[in-house]
């Protein structure tokens, strides 16, 4: 039987594609159902149907009632899931990795695993954001200094181009409604920007808790690599549409519209893809194809699926 809605079900490599993905989708007050390889999602205004595998992140607002079939269909398109609380209260769930190759999982843990190659890591971040300076020989500390008087003097920046008055940030995770429209706006706009690299590092099979400057936390890589980008998207965003809108009501679902145009006309997922192998030193295309293999501290790596015997006494001498 073919399938009436949606698309066909995608090939591996399809799916990895996350570069060419739409970057996030937002719902809220709505129901989501699958039909065949589509999400089938349904509000007061009618129904429409989205292909998963052309969808990097959704964010699910309140109101939203999913079904296990729909989740079925995220968690195999690799689709990550960004659940958005009231007040600014989030919580992130994902499916499974678009790369079934553990190559880059392997190669970060390899890397924070090791002092050196970890601050190494830490400084290649930090040089991105300085691409006209000299960052290697700074230590962690003099490395934060620098990029706390950054984003004070961007915020003040942003500030006087927009003509939005700027204190300071505040953000009350239990009080979302009590901060100022720019902190408003500012919360959203990083939220959004969260997602979307949520997205691409579980997707590219990498590890979410595993960060360089971040730790402890299991989406301490998220914000290692959210703050990479908060200069040219988030922060630009958030004060152009306080200047504009003010103390609207609905300034927050204005600066997830805004991102989301600022993530596609900025090709950010291309990037990010990019950002990601180069942070991690993963230089070629990394093999999408279904292989596992049998580890030995010797032998170096073994064929899966045989049948292996056991040594005879003379043999394993």
């Amino acid at each position: 039987m073919t399938e009436k809605f949606g698309a066909r079900k995608p090939d591996l490599p399809e799916l990895a594609r996350v570069k060419d993905r739409l970057t996030f989708l937002y719902f809220e007050h709505a129901k989501l159902n699958r039909q065949d390889s589509a999400l089938m999602i349904t509000d007061s205004r009618g129904t429409a149907f989205v292909p998963a595998a052309i969808v990097s992140v959704l964010m699910l607002g309140p109101g939203v009632d999913i079904t296990h079939r729909a989740m079925e269909l995220i968690g195999t398109a690799g689709m990550a899931v960004v659940w958005v609380g009231e007040r600014g209260v989030r919580q992130y769930a994902h499916g499974r990795s678009l790369n079934h190759s553990s190559r880059l999982l392997e190669a970060q843990a390899k890397l924070v695993s090791n002092t050196r190659s970890r601050i190494a890591v830490a400084r290649k971040m930090y040089q991105m954001r300085f691409p006209n300076e000299d960052v290697s020989g700074l230590t962690m500390q003099e490395l934060r200094g620098k990029e706390g008087s950054r984003v004070r003097k961007i915020y003040r920046e942003q500030s006087q181009a927009t003509g939005v008055l700027w204190t300071r940030r505040e953000y009350n995770p239990d009080n979302f409604e009590a901060g100022t429209p720019i902190n408003k706006a500012l919360t959203e706009a990083h939220q959004a920007l969260y997602g979307l690299s949520y997205s691409v590092i579980v997707a590219m099979g990498a590890s979410a808790g595993l960060g360089f400057v971040h730790t402890g936390h299991d989406l301490a890589f998220v914000y290692d690599f959210a703050d990479l980008y908060k200069a040219d998207f988030s922060i630009p965003v958030a004060f152009k549409i306080t200047a504009k809108y003010g103390n609207d009501k609905d300034i927050a679902a204005k600066t997830r519209l805004a991102m989301r145009d600022a993530f596609t006309d900025g090709k950010l997922l291309v990037r990010m893809v990019k950002d990601l192998q180069n942070l991690l030193n993963i230089t070629d295309e990394i093999n999408n194809i279904d292989v596992i293999n049998l580890w030995d501290d010797k032998l170096g790596l073994q064929k899966f699926g045989v049948q292996y015997h056991e040594l005879d006494q003379e043999d394993d001498t």
